[in-house]
């Protein structure tokens, strides 16, 4: 548990990150079970290690080690108009499509951000062209997929890296630019993820004030992966929204308390989160993550712009 404190120094240290608040509760049921042996010292000491990194994992704000800076939640305000983001990786085989296009339909986003949009979703998405016009879908043409990025409001400056696992447009609320990102990082050390965000580092700093990043990073908010990310985007992370991740032929009710927490989503500039929160499954092994927010009123107008392009 210790090892994952100290990602920055070495990424394979990272890797523990993922699992630190299932091994603080290890810990601590260690710690009880040596003050039920009356190891006092070490039972108080292995609690209170474990509240330690445990607090660490909760989205705390100036907590050490929790990864990077929150971006505080504000209650709604009736005079701004409050607007929906919906992320999800689909996974590219997922049997059950049809239950995703139906959540879509449900919630009605004004932005969806998508990972693993395979040639089968590449198809199925065309269902929902009429709601979500003009999407932007990057390497589509990939047996596990790319980002995607469909909006109900005007989209304009599609690009696409890294293979497509980095989606980025722009997206006119209300006469509101807002930069949206669609991304999907690979597996941790021993996986090539450090490699992949040093790519993306140039992309990263494109990406322009007010802002939108959501995505399935494989890390988990407090890690290193993740606070790099956020650095090289000048991002605040939303955080806690909770455990999105899990083995899909296990029960879903045991993601929460089981799971791993790494879809997230990130924002900057004039962006107000008004809520934050998983979804139910919808035939994939991650779940969808809603953010409510709204618009700062000191945001400049825009001009809307109807067509996607530079998209390669």
């Amino acid at each position: 548990m210790v090892f994952g404190f100290f990602g920055r120094l070495h990424h394979s240290l990272d890797l523990f990150a993922h699992f630190r608040w299932h091994l603080a509760v290890l810990l601590a049921l260690a710690g009880l079970f040596a003050l039920w042996s009356r190891a006092w010292s070490i039972g108080v000491v292995s609690l209170a290690m474990a509240a330690i990194a445990f607090a660490t994992t909760q989205g705390i704000a100036g907590m050490p080690f929790s990864g990077p800076q929150r971006a505080a939640f504000q209650a709604a305000d009736d005079s701004q108009a409050v607007y929906r983001l919906l992320h999800l990786n689909l996974r590219y085989d997922n049997p059950t499509p049809e239950r995703v296009l139906s959540l879509i339909g449900r919630t009605h986003p004004d932005i969806v951000t998508l990972a693993e949009v395979s040639p089968m979703w590449a198809g199925k998405l065309k269902l929902i062209e009429a709601a979500y016009p003009n999407p932007l879908i990057c390497g589509s043409d990939v047996r596990v997929g790319g980002g995607a990025i469909l909006s109900t409001r005007p989209i304009s400056g599609g690009r696409c890296f890294d293979r497509g696992t980095f989606a980025m447009a722009t997206v006119n609320l209300n006469g509101r630019s807002v930069d949206a990102v669609a991304l999907h990082l690979g597996w941790p050390w021993p996986s090539d993820q450090w490699w992949q965000i040093g790519r993306l580092a140039a992309p990263m700093a494109m990406i322009r004030s007010p802002a939108l990043v959501a995505g399935d990073f494989n890390a988990v908010s407090w890690s290193a992966a993740v606070t790099a990310m956020a650095k090289a985007g000048g991002l605040h992370i939303v955080d806690p929204i909770g455990a999105s991740w899990f083995y899909r032929r296990a029960p879903a009710w045991l993601r929460p308390w089981l799971g791993l927490e790494i879809d997230h989503v990130m924002v900057k500039g004039g962006i107000i989160v008004r809520s934050a929160r998983i979804l139910e499954d919808v035939g994939s092994d991650h779940a969808p993550v809603l953010v409510e927010f709204s618009l700062g009123r000191e945001l400049e107008q825009g001009q809307p712009v109807q067509v996607v392009d530079d998209a390669f």
